[in-house]
C-alpha cells in the first residue's frame, strides 16, 4: 500500500490545495482533495482489468472553490435542505443563509465542502487512511457551537472504502454529514447512469414537496416508482409524472435495518459494481438532475443531466423542523458518529 501527496492548486486566499492518492496492493486508488475533504477520483478496474475513474470530477481544480454542484465533497453542518433557512433549538431560533430559494441547502454558502481541511496520512498493515479535520467555529453559517469534525477515508485490500465521520461540539447543535460523490460505473463517464441497475433495501420513502423538502409523510414504496427493493434500471421510471417536476430522483429512502449491504449499484457493460453498507437511517438517491453543459468534468467533457448519481447516506433531512423525524441534535455529552462502507467489485 502506498500514498502520495501532490500540490495541485491554490485558493483565492492562497491556501494550498493538495491531492492525496491512496493506493492498495491491487492498484485500486482513491484520490482526495483537502478542499472540502473531496473525493476527486476513484480508479476501479472493469471486467477486463482496465482501471478508470468512476466518479465525476471537475475539469479544473479551481472549480472546487465554488463547487456549485457539491461534486465529491463532504456536506455539513447539515446535509440537504433546512426549511426557510431556520430552526428552533432549545428554545432559541437560529437563522441560516437562504442559498436555495427560500431554504438553506448543504450547510450554507461555504458549508464544509468549500473549506480547507487539515489532512494526515496513515499507513497500517491492513489498510491505508487519510484523516481530515476541520474546526467549525460557533455561529459559522449560523449554526451554534464550536464543532470539531473528523472525516476518515480508509482503504483496504478488499477494495473496500470506509468513510467515517465524527463530530464533537461544546454546546447543543445539529449535525448531519454526508458525502456528495457522483458515481458513474461506466468509467470516465462513457455513458450516463440511466442503464445502471440499482437496488435499495428500503420499504418506505419520505415524501417531498416542490422545494424538495420533506413534508413529514412517510410512504410505502410498493407499487410506486420508488420501489428499488428488487434491482432495476435507474432510468426505468425516470420519466414518470411523479418524477417529472424534479427531473428525476432526489428523494430520501428510509433504509431497512440490516447487517447486509443495503444498496447495490451495477453497470453490466463494464462489469463494475458497488455495494454500500451504512449505519445511517436514510439515503438520498439523486440522479444528477441539475448537471448541465456549463460544467466541465473529467478531462474537460461537458456535464449533462444524469451524467452521475449520488447515494448520500445520512440522517433524515430537515430533521430540526420535522417533529416526527429522529433527532439530529448533539451536545457536549453526545458526539456525532456515522460510518459508511463502499465495496467495489466485478460482476460474475
Amino acid at each position: 500500500m502506498k500514498s502520495e501527496k501532490t500540490l495541485v492548486g491554490r485558493t483565492k486566499k492562497n491556501q494550498d490545495i493538495f491531492k492525496y492518492s491512496l493506493e492498495n496492493d491491487n492498484g485500486f486508488t482513491i484520490s482526495i482533495l483537502n478542499i472540502g475533504a473531496t473525493i476527486y477520483e476513484i480508479l476501479a478496474p472493469d471486467r477486463d482489468g482496465k482501471y478508470e475513474n468512476i466518479v465525476l470530477s471537475y475539469g479544473e481544480i479551481s472549480d472546487y472553490e465554488e463547487n456549485p454542484d457539491s461534486i465529491g465533497c463532504v456536506i455539513g453542518r447539515t446535509a440537504g435542505r433546512i426549511s426557510k433557512g431556520e430552526f428552533l433549538l432549545d428554545g432559541e431560533k437560529y437563522y441560516l443563509a437562504k442559498n436555495d430559494g427560500n431554504n438553506n441547502i448543504h450547510g450554507g454558502v461555504k458549508g464544509f465542502g468549500r473549506v480547507i481541511w487539515e489532512a494526515t496520512e496513515r499507513v497500517d498493515k491492513e489498510s491505508i487512511s487519510l484523516i481530515l479535520n476541520y474546526n467549525s467555529p460557533h455561529m459559522e453559517e449560523g449554526f451554534p457551537g464550536n464543532l470539531k469534525v473528523t472525516v476518515t477515508y480508509e482503504l483496504n485490500n478488499k477494495n473496500e472504502l470506509k468513510l467515517s465521520y465524527r463530530g464533537i461540539s461544546d454546546r447543543m447543535t445539529v449535525v448531519n454529514l454526508t458525502n456528495h460523490s457522483y458515481f458513474n460505473l461506466s468509467g470516465e463517464v462513457k455513458r450516463d447512469i440511466l442503464d445502471h441497475h440499482l437496488s435499495i433495501n428500503a420499504d418506505t420513502v419520505a415524501v417531498i414537496n416542490k422545494e424538495i423538502l420533506p413534508t413529514g409523510e412517510i410512504r410505502d414504496v410498493k407499487g410506486t416508482v420508488f420501489d428499488f427493493r428488487t434491482s432495476k434500471k435507474v432510468g426505468k421510471d425516470i420519466n414518470d409524472n411523479e418524477l417529472r417536476s424534479y427531473g428525476g430522483y432526489d428523494h430520501p429512502f428510509i433504509l431497512n435495518p440490516s447487517t447486509k449491504p443495503t444498496i447495490l449499484l451495477e453497470d453490466q457493460e463494464s462489469g463494475r459494481y458497488m455495494e454500500i453498507e451504512t449505519d445511517q437511517p436514510t439515503v438520498i438517491f439523486y440522479t444528477g438532475n441539475h448537471l448541465n453543459k456549463e460544467i466541465r468534468i473529467n478531462g474537460g467533457m461537458i456535464a449533462r443531466r444524469h451524467s452521475g448519481l449520488c447515494l448520500e447516506t445520512q440522517d433524515y433531512p430537515d430533521a430540526p423542523n420535522q417533529c416526527n423525524f429522529p433527532s439530529s441534535i448533539i451536545n457536549e455529552d453526545k458526539e456525532y458518529l456515522a460510518n459508511t462502507i463502499y465495496r467495489f467489485g466485478i460482476l460474475t
